[in-house]
């Protein structure tokens, strides 16, 4: 259990960090812009990179225990298969938008600098 909580917190460390990273903007920011040159390109292409990950990574395994818990569930009790089925189907849907909100957060950082 507690390895588990190392990688929590070393997963929002390396998530702070590259967020830091990425909106961080030095004097010369203006300067930067005007020439259309984007310098910390590389660390907002890897932080997004980093978070469209890691959201898919925890999307699955969410939605992986969702429905082994459902199926489980349904195996103990085959008559509740409906009223299982509803909402683990909405529990999913809920997962997906979350991972797709990460998507667009990813996009919305690398379009910021292209």
């Amino acid at each position: 259990m507690k390895l588990k909580h190392l990688f929590s917190f070393a997963a929002l460390f390396i998530i702070t960090a590259f967020s830091t990273l990425a909106s961080a903007q030095g004097a010369d920011a203006a300067a930067v812009k005007a020439q259309g040159l984007a310098s910390n390109f590389g660390i907002i292409a890897l932080a997004s990179g980093l978070a469209i990950g890691l959201a898919a990574l925890g999307g699955s395994i969410g939605q992986g225990r969702a429905a082994g818990a459902a199926l489980e569930g349904i195996a103990r009790n085959p008559g509740a298969a409906g009223q299982i089925r509803g909402p683990m189907i909405l529990g999913l849907a809920l997962i997906e938008s979350l991972v797709i909100y990460a998507l667009i957060i990813a996009l919305l950082l690398v379009l910021k600098v292209g």
